[in-house]
């Protein structure tokens, strides 16, 4: 009884204070995020470490000036996306849409949709990849594979925030799996975080920045299966609050782990202060919930 009324009492919390947010104006949200940003950076011990310890061990730390520069452009950036996610959750579909000051290689959507080809976006953790799938879902459907947050009491919020519009979640499970093919062969388009440490079963070891890491195969079976485009997308977040620009480049490689780690790794060099690199990206993957693995789809 007790931890059902404290899990309401929290996501109530969670609610009003996202909502509070979400009528500030973005430069004022991203001040306040840089304010969250430091604030978490001082007092979680294993957010700042793991920072720290994964801008060196991918290389981008060539000296320790380079390191303690992206540390501080890393936390700001990190404190920016926390707050900006709130607003996005709970602001209207116009409103969010208006952040995003334009799309570059949005024909390569058109094409795809035009030839009913179907649509993978991968969306790592990189710059605003909130605010993607609400501008793609502003015009048309798209079915996004969804991992249950491990506060129970923040899922009604992430889901009700992400599920806006014209937007379904799929979750990690095999369940999940047949809504994405569905999608697909119906010529929509699905979303999916290829830099997530899938479960243990569902998914096989590949490099990511010369660092081995657990990494999602279930991209190349649905291309496999459907034919579907992959397109690589992350929505830049600009300076001083002035909006976003999102970046839209099709996958000329293969869909494999190692080839989808690749093309990550590149995109994440265009602006690595923006990447997530407090996840824990190198982690071993835990033993699958599910009953059955996705692997064996």
């Amino acid at each position: 009884m007790w931890i059902k009324f404290k899990q309401s009492l929290f996501s109530g919390l969670a609610f009003l204070c996202a909502k509070l947010i979400s009528v500030l104006p973005l430069p004022i949200l991203h001040s306040l995020g840089i304010l969250v940003g430091w604030t978490v950076y001082w007092f979680d011990i294993k957010f700042s470490r793991r920072i720290r310890t994964n801008l060196i061990t991918t290389g981008f730390a060539s000296s320790t000036k380079t390191l303690n520069r992206l540390i501080r452009q890393n936390v700001a950036e990190t404190g920016k996306g926390i707050v900006e996610t709130l607003a996005i959750w709970m602001k209207s579909e116009r409103a969010v849409v208006g952040w995003v000051k334009r799309c570059e290689g949005w024909h390569h959507i058109e094409d795809a949709l035009a030839m009913k080809q179907g649509v993978i976006f991968l969306t790592p953790h990189l710059g605003c990849y909130e605010i993607t799938a609400r501008f793609y879902a502003a015009q048309h459907p798209i079915t996004v594979l969804y991992r249950p947050p491990h506060q129970h009491w923040l899922t009604r919020l992430v889901e009700s925030g992400r599920e806006r519009s014209q937007t379904t979640l799929a979750p990690t499970n095999l369940s999940g799996v047949r809504s994405l093919l569905k999608a697909l062969k119906l010529g929509e388009a699905v979303g999916i975080l290829p830099d997530q440490v899938p479960d243990l079963g569902e998914g096989v070891w590949a490099t990511y920045f010369d660092t081995p890491a657990y990494t999602m195969n279930l991209v190349d079976k649905l291309v496999a299966s459907t034919h579907a485009k992959v397109l690589l997308t992350f929505g830049e977040r600009l300076s001083w609050g002035r909006g976003f620009v999102i970046h839209v480049t099709p996958l000329t490689t293969g869909s494999s782990a190692q080839e989808i780690n690749d093309a990550v790794a590149q995109l994440v060099r265009i602006k690595p202060s923006q990447y997530l690199w407090s996840y824990r990206r190198f982690k071993l993957p835990k033993v699958s919930r599910n009953k059955r693995n996705i692997e064996d789809h």
